[in-house]
């Protein structure tokens, strides 16, 4: 006569049996899966605001072009800074493909403050220089507050602020009477400039017109720095950055430095990638100590639940049906922590670029990695603890429980 086969253990009777497990020690399990979930979450939150920025980043410098070349002055074998020429920006605006060229001066040995009564010390760090007229549309930087120069403002004694420079005067507010100290005389500000992405030193920068520099501040006329927008595909682009430093000073090219503000941010972009990566690196570590303290769970839970395990094997459960159930309890349990740990890391995200005024973007490898990563963790961590409780035999595990 021949042993009745023992019934077939179906994915949902095997889920109710994991999870009933699992709700009969429901604050040990929820401890156990909250390392899973910190490590997922900062698994999701790393690719979820890396994504974010990037997608940001990306749609920044779209909007602002790829195509503004800056042409500086370089300096010369003796570390002095090196004198671009007068004409130079009328000489480059005849280059094909340029669409615009706008240029500051560096007015040297000039300090701003607010008052005259400010002690000469407290500089604040602020520069002054000459600017012409469409430089804000040259460098896709927005006037935050009132009016930028003219023809007619950029010969008077007429000052525009950086983003920064507003801040360190304590001026958030135009007013018709606000006006500045520089260079031993009064400056009225008529505008201040919002951040700008692709010349931050405009930022710190305070702006006057070139005819009121050279009138007011004995500025000398030589621009320090050209703004150079071209027209066209990328290629146009690239083949003016090639001429730019000949063009600009035909006799000292090299003592001229060129250079693509839009490959800055990129360079910075991935900057934020190799933190990225120590970040993700943390998560995995978090994920670790989380499979430890799931196995340990599984460990004295097998321990605990001798008697059942006896008495299931008794009625007839195979080794197979005792180690299918231990393991889908380990998976489970990490799956919840999984799902509660993607939860946490796109709560975190969408609430930092919501601060941001970011769009969220939480890739999908982010998430599906994150419950992928659970699952085999979980597996792995009940593998061994379940092969255990396998192998007791129905009157070897109610004869010690």
């Amino acid at each position: 006569m021949t042993a009745p086969r023992a019934a077939r253990l179906r994915p949902a009777d095997l889920a109710a049996v994991a999870s009933a497990g699992l709700r009969a020690r429901r604050l040990r399990a929820a401890l156990s899966a909250l390392g899973i979930a910190i490590g997922v979450a900062a698994i999701v939150a790393v690719l979820g605001l890396a994504a974010s920025s990037a997608a940001a980043l990306q749609a920044e410098i779209q909007q602002l072009g790829t195509n503004l070349l800056t042409v500086a002055n370089g300096q010369s074998l003796s570390g002095a800074p090196a004198e671009l020429p007068a004409a130079a920006p009328a000489m480059i605006a005849r280059l094909p493909g340029v669409t615009g060229v706008q240029d500051t001066g560096t007015v040297g040995g000039v300090r701003v403050y607010k008052s005259p009564l400010i002690p000469a010390i407290e500089t604040n760090g602020l520069s002054v220089a000459a600017a012409t007229a469409d430089l804000p549309a040259a460098v896709g930087a927005g006037l935050a507050q009132g009016r930028f120069l003219d023809a007619a403002t950029g010969r008077e004694p007429v000052a525009v602020l950086g983003a920064a420079a507003a801040q360190l005067l304590g001026i958030d507010r135009i007013q018709p009477w606000l006006r500045i100290w520089a260079g031993g005389q009064w400056f009225y500000v008529t505008g201040v400039l919002g951040h700008a992405v692709l010349a931050p030193e405009i930022d710190s920068a305070v702006l006057v017109g070139f005819p009121a520099a050279q009138k007011y501040l004995h500025f000398d006329g030589h621009p320090s720095r050209i703004y150079v927008r071209t027209a066209g595909p990328p290629g146009v682009t690239t083949a003016v950055d090639g001429l730019l430093a000949a063009q600009a000073s035909p006799e000292n090219p090299g003592l001229v430095t060129v250079s693509r503000p839009s490959d800055a941010l990129t360079a910075q972009a991935d900057a934020k990638g190799a933190l990225d990566t120590l970040f993700l690196g943390l998560g995995g570590i978090t994920l670790l100590v989380g499979a430890i303290g799931v196995a340990n769970i599984m460990v004295i839970s097998v321990l605990e639940r001798r008697s059942e395990i006896g008495l299931r094997r008794a009625l007839g459960a195979t080794r197979g049906q005792i180690r299918a159930q231990f393991l889908a309890e380990s998976v489970l349990l990490s799956l919840a922590g999984g799902a509660a740990g993607v939860a946490l890391g796109a709560a975190a995200t969408a609430g930092y670029v919501r601060a941001r005024h970011e769009a969220l973007v939480i890739p999908a490898e982010a998430w599906a990695g994150g419950l992928a990563a659970a699952v085999v963790i979980g597996a792995l961590a009940g593998l061994l603890p379940a092969i255990r409780a396998a192998r007791l035999s129905p009157t070897q595990a109610l004869w010690r429980s």
